[in-house]
């Protein structure tokens, strides 16, 4: 579903992400950490076609992002860690806008609308301005417009800032939920216990090289440190 090919952004004679390739197949949810300023925005923002690789591939269920951009971009929900939002719309308006861009039939989208808002608990507050939602209800209206299309990939960066604990679970939840509906979802945080809690294989990335690549299990043997969590794991291959 998602698949990578020497993928490099530089910045002059700075090199971001370096080479990095990856196959991540249908249903799998992928955890893409790494220290500040390792290459996981960059690579994330490549992914969602905000940004131009300066070589190297994208493809999303086949398509290839440089080729066919819009068609790329159909399948993709996109969950970026400093979402913008029009607070002067109401949640629902904000769905209709972003359901337009998508082209979501508006025979069906009042029921998606309704569904998704159902879905992070904030249906109650579909008709009130977004300048009125604590910064966690933001974020999970910027989840639950994100599904609105029902995309096959989810491209999430940081998805539990803000939340509570409830949300933080929740979310967990979903995600564990969508991916066994065949969700491919891919996902960059720094809050390492979500990652192992949840993702199937996690990459570590440092310096925009990929080091490391494995199940939480398969991280551990890497390091000899069977009994550690992954943040000893990941600071180990880190330091």
């Amino acid at each position: 579903m998602i698949r990578l090919e020497n993928l490099t952004k530089k910045y002059g004679e700075y090199t971001a992400v370096s080479n990095l390739s990856l196959s991540i197949p249908k249903g799998e949810i992928f955890g893409f950490i790494g220290p500040n300023g390792a290459g996981k925005t960059t690579t994330i923002k490549m992914m969602g076609g905000i940004m131009d690789p300066t070589s190297g591939s994208i493809d999303i269920c086949g398509i290839s992002m440089q080729d066919e951009p819009e068609k790329a971009k159909k399948n993709i929900g996109f969950i970026p860690d400093r979402p913008y939002l029009y607070e002067k719309l109401t949640g629902k308006e904000f769905l209709r806008f972003i359901g337009n861009l998508y082209g979501v039939d508006n025979r069906s989208f009042t029921a998606k609308a309704e569904e998704k808002l159902s879905m992070f608990s904030i249906l109650a507050w579909a008709d009130e301005l977004i300048e009125s939602y604590s910064h966690g209800m933001k974020q999970r209206l910027v989840m639950a417009a994100a599904l609105l299309h029902d995309p096959e990939v989810i491209i999430v960066d940081e998805p539990m800032v803000g939340l509570d604990p409830v949300a933080v679970r929740m979310v967990k939840d979903l995600f564990k939920h969508l991916s066994a509906q065949g969700l491919t979802i891919f996902m960059s945080t720094h809050t390492l216990k979500v990652a192992e809690d949840v993702c199937d294989r996690i990459g570590i990335i440092n310096k925009g090289i990929l080091i490391a690549l494995g199940t939480p299990l398969e991280l551990r043997g890497k390091t000899d440190l069977l009994n550690a969590d992954l943040e000893d794991v990941f600071i180990k291959l880190t330091s």
